[in-house]
This record gives structure tokens, C-alpha cells and sequence, in this order.
């Protein structure tokens, strides 16, 4: 996706979030936030990606702050909090006619896991406050029925996660699509270095996500969403061979929608004007979206 005018003030807004988050000098906010301003007058150009530029203005403030991992409390407590709703969604799956769209609708409520944005957790708590209320909400789009049908023949799934608190849920999800299709090969990837709430391969091993998938890769490299020029090759092969991709969240549809991956199912909670208008689907919805 190519970045829309309200994404400045968007990106802003988030840079302002963490730099508060990273440090109470005002100095060290200040300089953070005037390098992002001049990082972005630089950069904004309606012809890039809306990622590869976020990309470059939060690599600046990270830099500024001296801060490798700003959310790094943020994202242990939405892992403890999602954690703690894992009985509930167990129970859900338990009693459901389709566990595997039970397991995909929670994984999508996950993705509210999110931080400083519109649309997005104010605190990792407010997951607890409103999973019932999103979950009965159900998706207010549904390409679940021509995704499971592709995924009865799918041999080789590659998962793109985003956010901590909303991998634990995705666990779950892997652990439905291997009781759906036993012989399907999961590929999940993380995020090589950490930015914003994106889970790292330190996260996953936390969650013992591996104990459900087949392979557990990273993207390599700090990046919203991901960097395909920085893409370690083992996960470029595994895009190649895969007959299913699954990208959670709005950063992976902002990247993967400027390539020619398909199928690719996007799975993700439409907390922006600037996703939902290119996905030409409703704001604030919860979605499965299905690019064959």
C-alpha cells in the first residue's frame, strides 16, 4: 500500500507515543521528535510504501532514543494478558461447530494488540475489557468459507505474525490448522529485531510457539511489516513454496500488498481510514480478507 496522506499525522502520533514511552528526559523527546520530522519530510513520497517509509523514521527515533526495544514492558504484559484469556478461547473452541474459524476469529480480536495509534490498545488490559464484546461482533467481512477450502489442499502455509499478545492467540490458530490438515507445513516468521509491539523470536520462544509450528523464522532486519529486499533467503524459499500465506495484521497488508504473493489471507482488525479504504472494506471491523 502505498502511504496516504493521513498517514503522517498517524506516524506521528506513534513516534510521539514511544519516545514517551522510552524516556522522561524532555531533551532526548525532543530531539526524538524532531527526527522523525525532518526523517519524514525527507522520505514522504505517495509513490513508496507506507511501511518501508515508517520503517525509516522509527529506525531514526530508536537510534535518537538509544532505545533497541521502547515497548519491550508493553509487550510482556500483553502476552500475560493474553495468556490469561487462553482458557476462555479454549472453551469457545471446545463447544464450536468450526474450531478453526472460532480459532481464526480470535486471533484476528488478538490484533487490537496494537499501540498508539487510532483505532488501537490505549493499554494491554483493554483486551481483557473487550474480547467478549469483539468476539460477539463476529467478522464484518468473511472469505473464511474459500479459505478453508483452499486450505484442505494446502501442503505448505507460511504465517506472518504481528503483535505479542496477539501471537498467543495466533498459536492457537496453528495448533486448529494442524487439526484441520495434518500434513500441512507451518512456516511461522517473526520479526528479525524489535519494533513497535511485533513479537521477536524471543517472544515466540516464550509462548513455545514452536511447539506448533514447523519452522520458525524471522524477517532478518528491523522493519514495519516486512523488508522483502532484507528477507533471509530460507523465507524467501518458504514464499515461493508456499500454496497458502496467512499475514496478520494492517503492517504485513501494507507490505505484502505491494507484491504478487498469493494467495494470501490477511487476517486483521481494520483500526485505520487509509487499510480500510484500500482494502475497500468498513473501519473497525474484524476481517478475513482472501487475495486469491
Amino acid at each position: 500500500m502505498k502511504i496516504q496522506p493521513e498517514c503522517l499525522p498517524c506516524l506521528l502520533k506513534r513516534i510521539l507515543f514511544e519516545t514517551e514511552l522510552s524516556t522522561k528526559e524532555k531533551k532526548r523527546q525532543t530531539t526524538s521528535l524532531r527526527t522523525a520530522c525532518t526523517l519524514l519530510a525527507e522520505s514522504y513520497n505517495p509513490e513508496e510504501c507506507s511501511a518501508t517509509i515508517a520503517t525509516k523514521i522509527h529506525k531514526g527515533v530508536y537510534e535518537t532514543l538509544q532505545d533497541k526495544d521502547p515497548y519491550m514492558e508493553l509487550k510482556h504484559i500483553s502476552n500475560l494478558i493474553a495468556l490469561s484469556l487462553v482458557p476462555k478461547i479454549e472453551g469457545l473452541i471446545r463447544t464450536s461447530s468450526d474450531p478453526l474459524k472460532t480459532s481464526m476469529i480470535c486471533s484476528i480480536i488478538g490484533n487490537i494488540m496494537d499501540f498508539g495509534i487510532d483505532g488501537s490498545s490505549k493499554h494491554p488490559q483493554i483486551l481483557e475489557d473487550i474480547f467478549d464484546t469483539l468476539y460477539a461482533e463476529g467478522l464484518g467481512y468473511d472469505d473464511y468459507q474459500k479459505l478453508k477450502n483452499l486450505l484442505k489442499n494446502t501442503t505448505h502455509l507460511v504465517l506472518f505474525t504481528d503483535n505479542c499478545g496477539e501471537i498467543v492467540f495466533d498459536k492457537i490458530l496453528c495448533r486448529e490448522l494442524k487439526h484441520f490438515n495434518p500434513t500441512v507445513h507451518i512456516t511461522a516468521v517473526v520479526k528479525g529485531e524489535p519494533i513497535l509491539s511485533d513479537a521477536t523470536v524471543e517472544d515466540a520462544q516464550k509462548i513455545k510457539l514452536h511447539e506448533v509450528v514447523d519452522t520458525l523464522y524471522t524477517t532478518g532486519c528491523f522493519a514495519v511489516g516486512v523488508d522483502f529486499h532484507k528477507l533471509p533467503v530460507e523465507v524467501i524459499s518458504a514464499l515461493k513454496n508456499a500454496d497458502m500465506i496467512i499475514a496478520k495484521g494492517m503492517a504485513n497488508y501494507e507490505s505484502f500488498s505491494e507484491t504478487t504473493f498469493k494467495p494470501t489471507a490477511y487476517l486483521l482488525r481494520t483500526k485505520c481510514n487509509a487499510i480500510a479504504r484500500s482494502m475497500n472494506l468498513p473501519r473497525n471491523i474484524s476481517a478475513i480478507k482472501l487475495y486469491e
